[in-house]
């Protein structure tokens, strides 16, 4: 879903690491659950690449929106569900293949009436399913403490207590509805940016994103989706744009795949449960050169896959995969 390219022409989004996933994964085959449909550019290559049939999975009504000018070409090869990938395994069980792109798309930052990005004034709104609270209720009616673990913990925000604070001030004299207004009062709370660095609204603005999308959750959720809906052999691909969620899904897969080793060697041994993935990508992989002159935008992509075993699928606990976590949850 992040960090796509626009193709040349009419062609759709070109997703990034499109061609070391369908590597990995070869022979694409069978049914495959897209959990992030986007714009449609991983379902696409991975028809293309010889699956039988592709789920598309999106809780934003504009991807599927989108794709109802081309979705035909596939006929019943292709069928769309609104839906958060979180819930996966209750769309289709026994898949030979996930594949999650996480984060924000392109399609979603370049409309300004979504409200998620500071670089065009539009509506404070951030809703990927377009339902439920926006940003600016979040805003305006959270507490400053809580505003400020959001900004802490979500987005790494060290100035969190005194944005919470500008932010209490400033909806004291008016309400904040628009993404202009937000990034304003973000601003004079922080140096002005150097050259090269990032805009001094970015890590308030991800911050809030992920908060009202509960994102971290449906990441966790999602991954635990996928062994249950994976049959023994499928193939799950997860692509991340953030530190955080690269952390989540490498220890998810540490994990459930066998790695996390005995926290004290002269504890007495016991025996270990089968793990439900087999690690195929040893450390994640990154663009290359070539598409990162493509498509910027995908510097901090990376790509993790697994291959499921037939050990039974179970829980795991949120603080095991580094869950960031706002005090007083889960």
């Amino acid at each position: 879903m992040a960090a796509a390219a626009q193709a040349s022409g009419t062609a759709p989004h070109i997703p990034v690491l499109l061609r070391p996933l369908l590597a990995a994964v070869a022979p694409v085959k069978g049914v495959w659950i897209d959990g992030t449909f986007g714009a449609g550019g991983y379902a696409r290559g991975l028809l293309e690449a010889g699956a039988d049939k592709v789920i598309g999975i999106d809780r934003d009504p504009l991807a599927h929106e989108m794709a109802a000018g081309w979705a035909g070409e596939y006929g019943d090869r292709l069928e769309l569900v609104v839906a958060n990938f979180a819930d996966m395994d209750k769309v289709a069980q026994e898949v030979d293949g996930v594949v999650l792109d996480l984060g924000v798309s392109s399609m979603q930052l370049d409309r300004a009436e979504r409200g998620f990005s500071f670089m065009k004034d539009g509506p404070l709104d951030m809703r990927m399913s377009q339902e439920g609270p926006s940003a600016a209720d979040l805003v305006n009616e959270a507490g400053e403490q809580e505003l400020a673990d959001i900004l802490y913990v979500y987005g790494e925000e060290r100035a969190s207590r005194r944005i919470a604070r500008a932010i209490v001030r400033a909806r004291a004299e008016a309400p904040i509805t628009t993404t202009g207004r937000l990034a304003e009062i973000v601003e004079g709370c922080l140096p002005r940016a150097k050259p090269g660095q990032s805009h001094p609204a970015t890590r308030s603005f991800q911050a809030l994103r992920i908060a009202v999308n509960d994102e971290y959750g449906a990441l966790w959720q999602g991954l635990m989706a996928a062994e249950r809906a994976l049959k023994p052999g499928g193939m799950l691909a997860v692509v991340t744009f953030h530190s955080v969620e690269d952390r989540m899904v490498k220890r998810f897969l540490q994990a459930r795949g066998g790695q996390t080793g005995r926290a004290n060697r002269y504890a007495p041994q016991v025996a270990e449960e089968k793990p439900q993935f087999e690690i195929v990508t040893r450390k994640a992989v990154a663009p290359d050169d070539d598409e990162l002159a493509q498509n910027p935008r995908a510097r901090s992509a990376k790509l993790r896959v697994a291959r499921r075993t037939d050990a039974p699928s179970g829980g795991i606990d949120a603080k095991s995969i580094a869950m960031p976590q706002l005090k007083g949850t889960r």
